[in-house]
């Protein structure tokens, strides 16, 4: 006997979409038949006629309980909201597991702790999440500033024990030198791990800080000024040219530039393993928002950009240059988010786990520019292959996981703070008219949202160990 089946809906599954019934038992789905083709009993069905059966969204990207920097928020000990606001939020946007991090990004950890392990580091983050989300998550763990020939030396450890991907930044105070970057990625990729990669060149950041400081030109809108595309076009390609001598995956997160894509493309072109990211408020708006009134509320470092780069980014998620999109989650409440009003104070992020899915089928689905395949690719798929959850994770196939977002393409509904589950009291996609919009959420073979309605636990979530296929490291596969 099943315990659960869903009837009637449109499926996607690893080799299309088609009429098909999902048969769940337990955490797992056993069987993906035609429509009609199930006879065993069920515990419990689900009539998804008129609707879609994706992959349960990931969420490559969030920085959750984290301390926000005293100088974006204005005050100290502000932390961004906590695993169950930001899970029940993802919930609610067909979300079913996300990725956050450890390790030594400012904010997930107390004091200094490169003397302490790796695998120390990461219990004390994963404690602070266990038995407080509704979704399964992971962590890419932070490596920061000059790091200690002891931690490279655990990297393999690490990644032997689920920990697959390690993210550095080539700029702010968590910046790692280009010695200890060769260093670690040659441990990392002889471990069979992937990079998450930051990409800005410092010293032009750096520089033009200081220059629009000088002129006093240094307000937050000009931020675009100081994140620009020749920093993004530079980095990506000093850390593809060390990629490439180490023979090491790449991941670059919230791609910004229509550069930086450019730069992917390129790589990808030589068939190395680089991936990129971008996020869904890149997608829809530029640097002439920062303009308007509490437009900075709309930021996410490095900087939203021209009218260009945001085209440019939509092209290259069309075309397959770009694999994912993600938010950089990342919510407070306004009065933190609008606190600093300088190049150098404005606070990154803001609340959009809950939004990713909805916005950017309306803009690439609904608009006709993909097809129902490449939106589960770019929000689900793709990530876990990538961040070595599949196909475990983001797949509609036996043996897989029983994540599944059930999503409404005649719901047409207006984005308003009032209808979101995030712990802030501002969203930057208020107004924003959504042509489709999920409506059940199944994590494991449970329910957790049903029709809008929260039906999960907080202690529901389980973390998840990750390891990448040696295809997704060999070259581009997705």
């Amino acid at each position: 006997m099943l315990d659960l089946v869903i009837r009637g809906g449109t499926v996607v599954t690893p080799s299309g979409s088609g009429e098909f019934d999902v048969g769940i038992q337990g955490e797992k789905i056993v069987m993906v038949a035609a429509r009609g083709a199930i006879s065993e009993e069920a515990g419990a069905s689900i009539d998804a006629s008129g609707k879609y059966v994706f992959p349960g969204g990931i969420e490559p990207h969030t920085h959750i309980a984290s301390r926000v920097s005293e100088a974006w928020a204005g005050r100290p000990d502000v932390m961004t909201q906590s695993p169950e606001a930001a899970s029940r939020a993802a919930a609610h946007g067909g979300v079913t597991t996300f990725i956050d991090f450890a390790g030594g990004m400012e904010g997930t950890e107390d004091g200094d702790q490169s003397e302490n392990s790796i695998m120390t580091r990461l219990d004390a983050r994963r404690s602070v999440f266990a038995g407080h989300s509704y979704t399964d998550f992971a962590f890419h763990f932070t490596l920061a500033g000059e790091v200690p020939p002891h931690t490279i030396g655990e990297i393999g450890e690490a990644i032997e024990s689920g920990v697959a991907s390690f993210k550095i930044f080539t700029t702010f105070g968590s910046k790692v030198p280009f010695g200890h970057l060769w260093a670690i990625f040659e441990e990392v990729g002889k471990n069979g791990g992937i990079m998450a990669v930051h990409a800005e060149d410092d010293d032009m950041v750096k520089y033009m800080e200081a220059k629009l400081v000088r002129e006093g030109r240094d307000q937050g809108y000009n931020l675009h000024l100081a994140h620009n595309n020749i920093s993004e076009d530079i980095a990506f390609r000093k850390i593809t040219r060390l990629s490439e001598h180490t023979e090491t995956g790449i991941y670059f997160v919230h791609t910004t530039a229509k550069e930086g894509a450019y730069a992917i493309a390129d790589a990808r072109a030589k068939q190395l393993p680089v991936y990129g990211e971008t996020l869904h408020n890149y997608l829809h708006f530029t640097h002439d928002h920062y303009r308007e009134p509490e437009g900075t509320s709309i930021h996410t470092y490095p900087a939203i950009k021209h009218a260009s780069d945001r085209d440019g980014l939509q092209e290259a998620l069309v075309n397959g240059t770009l694999s994912t999109t993600a938010t950089d989650e990342y919510t407070t409440y306004k009065d933190v988010k609008l606190s600093g009003n300088t190049i150098e104070t404005v606070c990154g992020g803001h609340n959009g786990i809950e939004t990713r899915m909805p916005v950017v089928y309306t803009k690439f689905v609904s608009s006709g520019r993909i097809s129902l395949e490449r939106f589960v690719d770019i929000t689900s798929t793709n990530a876990a292959k990538i961040l070595g959850m599949y196909p475990q994770k983001g797949a509609i196939a036996a043996g897989s996981d029983a994540d599944i977002a059930i999503f409404d393409p005649g719901m047409n509904k207006t984005i308003t703070l009032d209808d979101l589950h995030a712990d802030s009291d501002y969203s930057i996609w208020e107004g924003f008219e959504c042509q489709g919009y999920p409506v059940t959420t199944i994590l494991r073979g449970n329910v957790i949202v049903d029709n809008g309605v929260l039906k999960g636990s907080s202690t529901d979530g389980q973390w998840l160990s990750r390891k990448v296929a040696p295809s997704v490291l060999a070259g581009p596969v997705c």
